[in-house]
């Protein structure tokens, strides 16, 4: 390694100042060795551990560019009922690659090349056949270990994989489920600090024995470290469902376990299901460790019976981390509720008691089935959430959420990249706007979906299209910058 260059050499210096400047020098040059480079990735579901949405690097796409954007559709062997992942640069089949990796609804997960829409690799589970158009499906997504040569996948026998990126090869596979025909992996996966943590829900029309629950896995060798279940809830193995005298309470929301980065503490929301504040959590907020073994927190709406009764799941919006201890939580009822995580702590039940309840859109309640975005601009914090109807922001001031700006634009979850909100309506179109005005930029054509939502890196949006409930091959959107 060279230390010096010449013009250093002829300069004045003391025999000290260079023996500094080399010792300098040769720290630098470790730190640099120690440091992963820059990358443009986007590595996970909506960005980021906290399920945030937003992306704060360079995308070099612009209000002014966005409108003229060109699209290009890669066709696939299965439809992409959730969202892509992507990769910038990485080493795929012996070149480098940026790369899309996309989880099929039955469960094979493909490495695409960005530029050119080539399938690098495609990586089918063990069982396929046995599900494959059938109801067993996945809508999960996929998520990239940190130091970019492996991803994590599911599949709708209910395992995850560990997929090396090189080549797609299966390092090591897991059953989260012992009734995979009952127990959904709906939700995406989360990687923190060596771990794998992936939550299951329940099929349409709710068809007992399942119950929602997190496992938590070595990322390493993927065993199982924890589980913790949301009925039965003193038990810590996973269940065999018909064991459980109680059914349901789903982990389903699109974001599944959210991470708070600065503690790892886990945060997930139950859907419909019996609820009793000692070991059933049906319709619920909860708060545990990073290890899914000591429950921290704990919250459920005083109208708990009457949500579960009328398929009002509290768990279809993932809960959002507005920071300063404050949480918000939405649901099938289109309601936000602005709860402390101060006063939802503990193992005792908290019924009740939220900071502020307002609705998603002014003067309706409609179904939000999203994971909001949370956005910090300076000092101010930014909250905008989608549903069937619109989309609506709001700003946070003295502990409150205070509406900003709504349309009538519905969508699935939005992001924030470049300065710009995307919102894909799963009518057919893609709606760019200004994120603190609401004022729209553009709308992209596109197809019609369910699930899907987009990303937005390295100089391209990226959106898969279709329903996971409609059988066919499907596309998946990318439009390119200049």
């Amino acid at each position: 390694m060279t230390l010096f260059r010449p013009a250093l050499l002829n300069a004045r210096y003391t025999p000290a100042m260079l023996v500094a400047l080399a010792l300098g020098a040769a720290v630098s040059a470790q730190r640099a060795a120690s440091t992963p480079p820059a990358t443009r990735d986007w590595p996970t579901y909506n960005m980021d551990v906290s399920r945030s949405g937003v992306s704060t690097q360079a995308t070099g796409i612009t209000a002014a560019n966005v409108g003229s954007l060109r699209r290009r559709q890669i066709t696939i062997d299965g439809i992409v009922d959730a969202s892509a992942i992507y990769l910038d640069a990485v080493t795929v089949n012996g070149a480098a690659h940026d790369t899309i990796f996309v989880t099929t609804s039955y469960g094979r997960t493909m490495a695409i090349d960005a530029a050119s829409g080539t399938t690098l690799w495609q990586h089918t589970p063990t069982g396929y056949d046995s599900w494959a158009g059938s109801r067993q499906i996945t809508n999960s997504v996929p998520v990239a270990d940190p130091g970019r040569q492996f991803i994590y996948a599911a599949s709708p026998g209910g395992h995850i994989e560990k997929l090396a990126v090189s080549d797609g090869h299966s390092v090591w596979s897991t059953s989260i489920t012992k009734l995979p025909a009952r127990e959904k992996i709906a939700s995406p996966l989360t990687e923190f600090r060596g771990r794998i943590i992936a939550v299951t829900a329940g099929y349409i029309g709710d068809a007992p024995p399942y119950q929602g629950h997190v496992s938590i896995l070595d990322a390493a060798t993927g065993a199982i470290q924890s589980t913790w279940n949301s009925l039965c809830s003193d038990r810590h193995e996973l269940l065999d469902p018909p064991g459980c005298p109680q059914a349901q309470s789903a982990i389903w929301s699109r974001g599944g376990a959210v991470i708070d980065p600065a503690t790892g503490n886990i945060f997930v929301v139950t859907g419909n299901g019996p609820w009793d504040g000692k070991t059933s959590w049906g319709d619920s907020v909860i708060e545990l460790d990073p290890t899914a073994t000591r429950m921290l927190g704990n919250w459920t709406p005083e109208n708990n019976e009457a949500l579960s009764r009328a398929d009002m799941d509290l768990g279809t919006i993932s809960t959002a981390l507005l920071g300063g201890g404050l949480i918000v939580q939405g649901g099938k009822d289109g309601i936000l509720r602005v709860l402390s995580e101060r006063t939802i702590a503990g193992t005792d039940p908290h019924r009740g008691g939220e900071l502020q309840v307002v609705p998603v859109r002014p003067g309706g309640r409609q179904r939000v089935s999203t994971a909001p975005v949370v956005m910090h601009v300076g000092a101010v914090t930014w909250l905008i959430a989608t549903d069937t109807v619109g989309t609506s922001a709001f700003r946070l001031r003295d502990g409150k959420l205070e509406a900003a700006w709504s349309n009538t634009t519905p969508g699935t979850s939005p992001v924030v990249a470049g300065g710009l909100l995307f919102t894909y309506d799963p009518a057919g179109s893609l709606h760019v706007f200004e994120p603190e005005t609401g004022r729209e930029v553009a709308t992209l054509a596109c197809g019609r979906g369910h699930w899907n939502s987009p990303i937005v890196v390295d100089g391209r949006i990226i959106l898969p299209e279709g329903n996971a409930n409609t059988p066919g091959a499907s596309v998946i959107n990318v439009w390119d910058a200049p």
